[in-house]
């Protein structure tokens, strides 16, 4: 970031740096399940879930980049281990159901999933607004928070909810 940007970063950047990494991580991780469930369903109506899941690993990989863009850009390191993506992590994990035709279970799972992003990206949204960034980072985790509401949306649609 250059000196004349610098001025805008306020607050706790070391803290703000560790709350991005940990997005940075789940957003890994979410492209990573997402993609792998869109692979495991089976069943006719899976098709449409996975196809639905395909298109959110497509945006979470954009989210994972945007959130990296980020990181560098204050100063920081992205997380770049594997293990240490799954330790940093918020939601390190999503559990998928047995079957693979089980398609609401994937979305149910998915559901869970996106809830904790919304969860994550609202706390990210008020440690900013207490003084902690700038206005560009705000702008990258609103944009985010923003799609992943949208997500959230889409799967209750798909289930009925």
């Amino acid at each position: 970031m250059g000196e004349f940007a610098r001025k805008y970063s306020i607050g706790n950047t070391d803290e703000l740096l560790k709350l991005l990494n940990k997005a940075y991580a789940d957003e890994w991780i979410a492209y990573f399940y997402y993609q792998t469930g869109a692979a495991l369903l089976k069943s006719l109506n899976g098709k449409i879930t996975a196809d639905q899941l395909t298109e959110m690993a497509e945006d979470e990989e954009e989210h994972r980049k945007q959130l990296c863009e980020r990181i560098v850009e204050l100063g920081g390191k992205p997380v770049s281990e594997w293990d240490e993506i799954s330790k940093q992590a918020n939601y390190p994990k999503i559990t998928y159901p047995i079957s693979e035709t089980d398609w609401q279970g994937f979305l149910r799972a998915v559901l869970d999933a996106e809830r904790g992003a919304i969860e994550v990206y609202e706390k990210l949204v008020e440690f900013l607004r207490q003084g902690n960034g700038d206005p560009v980072t705000f702008h990258v985790i609103r944009h985010i928070l923003q799609e992943e509401m949208g997500h959230e949306e889409e799967i209750e649609t798909l289930l009925g909810i």
